[in-house]
């Protein structure tokens, strides 16, 4: 009896820590795309995404060290064509704590005009799952040097 309890016991942990790893894989594509959709949306000017992915109490710290909220995100980006041509997500890692991920990972982008012409972000998010949804409650944005992205 003993023996067939330990046995049931293991396959609960084995399918339970299965479970988590399929549930953070598919958070992990959700987090990912959400980013892409991000990352694009300065380009395009559509807040659709910004608008879910962002929490209400979200607050970032941008390239020079200024704090902005959700509601200045959506405004600028609605004004973001007006400078950029393109930019799309590269590489972007996930990482779980519990019901929190930090995503980080870079973006490439191209302006209409100004000098220069184009570059790279680098940034950090804070997910986190309220609710049952993943948002992001924080950021941290630099500007860093062009380069070139892996194939």
């Amino acid at each position: 009896m003993l023996k067939r309890s330990i046995s049931i016991s293991l396959a609960c942990l084995v399918a339970s820590a299965c479970t988590r790893e399929r549930d953070h894989r598919d958070v992990e594509r959700y987090i990912v795309e959400s980013e892409r959709q991000l990352a694009e949306s300065v380009a395009t000017g559509d807040t659709t995404a910004l608008e879910r992915i962002l929490a209400d109490d979200f607050v970032g710290v941008d390239p020079i060290g200024d704090f902005y909220d959700k509601a200045t995100t959506i405004s600028h980006t609605r004004q973001a064509p007006k400078y950029f041509v393109s930019n799309r997500a590269n590489e972007i890692k996930v990482r779980f704590y519990g019901d929190t991920a930090v995503a980080q990972g870079s973006e490439t982008w191209e302006r209409s005009s100004g000098e220069p012409l184009r570059g790279r972000f680098v940034w950090t998010h804070t997910w986190v799952r309220r609710n049952g949804n993943w948002q992001i409650v924080a950021a941290e944005d630099l500007i860093a040097p062009e380069q070139p992205v892996k194939p």
